[in-house]
C-alpha cells in the first residue's frame, strides 16, 4: 500500500491564499521547438522568486503559520533555503541564524549575509550544518524552518503546482528536479489523482529519490557533483517520500555533464543564468533521460538562479 500523505489541495489553496501578494506568481513561458526539441514543452521560471529560487514560498508559509519566538528563525542550508529564511526574516523583522556547508556557493552565502542573517559555515555538506544547526537550536529556541521535510514547507511548494494547473491548460507532465524533496512533493501533492504526472529528476552523482524508489523507503545515498549545494540531501525527507510515492511520481537521473549543458543552453539560447540544480529538470530533456511523448505537453520547473555567472555565461 502507498502511503497517505498528509498534504492535500485545501492545504495547498489554504497555502496559496496566505502567500498571495507575498511571493510571486512567476511566469510559464515557452520557448518554442528549437529550444528544448519538443514542441510542447513550456517552463514554469521560479528562479525568478524573490531570492532567486523557489524557496520563499515554503519558508514564509511555515514561519506565517508558526508561532516565532524571540530567538527569531534558524536553519540548516545548502544556500538557497537559506537566503529564503533570511529574506522571511527581513520581512517579518526578526533575527535569522543560518548554517550551510563548505559547498555551498560564495554567491549564496554573501547574499544570505547581506540580508541581515547570521550565517555559519560549518561542514563538508548539507547534513553536517544540519547537525549544527539541531545543536544551535536546542540551545536558543530558535524556530527551525526545515528547507523540506515539513508539512507547512511542502504545502507553500505546492502553490507552484497550483499556478502550473492554472497557467497550463492541458498539462501531461511536470519535471522538477529534487535535493530532499520540498518542492517535488509540493507539486505531486497538488496533481495527486489528476492525470498529470510528476517526473522528479536528480543527478546520477546525488539520487536519494532514486533509491528510496529502489528500495520502497527512504534510504541514505552518497552525494557528490555540480549540483550537491541544492540537490545534495543524504535521504529524501519522509514527509516528502509519502507525497512522492502516494502521487507515483517517476524517477530519472542526469549526468553532470547534462547539467552543465543545460545551463550553457539556457544562457546561450534564453539569456538566463540558471544554477546547476536549477536546470536538472531540463537536462533530462535535452539528455534524453525522459522522452516526451508525441503531442505530450510538458513543464519543466526552473527552479534556481543562484550562481557565479562566470560558471555559465562563456
Amino acid at each position: 500500500m502507498r502511503p497517505t500523505p498528509s498534504i492535500d489541495r485545501g492545504r495547498i489553496e489554504a497555502a496559496a491564499t496566505l502567500l498571495d501578494g507575498r511571493v510571486r506568481r512567476t511566469p510559464v513561458v515557452g520557448f518554442g521547438a528549437g529550444f528544448s526539441g519538443h514542441p510542447d514543452v513550456v517552463h514554469k521560471l521560479e528562479l525568478l522568486q524573490h531570492t532567486g529560487s523557489f524557496k520563499p514560498r515554503g519558508a514564509l508559509h511555515r514561519a506565517l503559520t508558526s508561532e516565532v519566538p524571540a530567538a527569531g528563525l534558524i536553519a540548516a542550508s545548502g544556500g538557497n533555503h537559506g537566503l529564503a529564511v533570511a529574506w522571511v526574516a527581513a520581512e517579518l523583522g526578526v533575527s535569522a541564524e543560518i548554517f550551510v556547508p563548505e559547498v555551498s556557493p560564495a554567491a549564496k552565502v554573501d547574499k544570505t549575509r547581506r540580508l541581515g542573517a547570521t550565517v555559519h559555515v560549518t561542514g563538508a555538506l548539507y547534513d553536517d550544518a544540519r547537525a549544527a544547526c539541531v545543536a544551535r537550536r536546542a540551545e536558543t529556541g530558535a524556530l527551525d524552518i526545515h528547507p523540506y521535510d515539513h508539512d507547512d514547507t511542502v504545502a507553500g511548494a505546492g502553490t507552484i503546482g497550483l499556478e502550473l494547473d492554472e497557467d497550463v491548460p492541458g498539462l501531461d507532465t511536470v519535471l522538477v528536479s529534487l535535493g530532499g524533496g520540498g518542492l517535488s512533493s509540493g507539486i505531486a501533492a497538488w496533481f495527486a489523482g489528476t492525470d498529470t504526472r510528476v517526473v522528479v529528476v536528480e543527478p546520477e552523482t546525488s539520487s536519494c529519490f532514486a533509491a528510496a524508489v529502489a528500495a520502497g523507503a527512504p534510504v541514505e545515498v552518497d552525494v557528490a557533483g555540480v549540483a550537491a549545494d541544492s540537490l545534495g540531501a543524504r535521504k529524501v525527507g519522509l514527509a516528502n517520500w509519502r507525497a512522492l510515492h502516494a502521487a507515483g511520481a517517476a524517477s530519472v537521473t542526469v549526468a553532470d555533464d547534462a547539467i552543465r549543458d543545460a545551463q550553457r543552453r539556457f544562457w546561450a539560447e534564453a539569456q538566463l543564468v540558471v544554477e546547476p540544480g536549477g536546470a536538472a529538470a531540463a537536462a533530462a530533456l535535452w539528455a534524453g533521460a525522459y522522452e516526451p511523448r508525441a503531442g505530450e505537453r510538458v513543464a519543466v520547473v526552473v527552479c534556481g538562479a543562484n550562481c557565479d555567472p562566470a560558471t555559465v555565461v562563456t
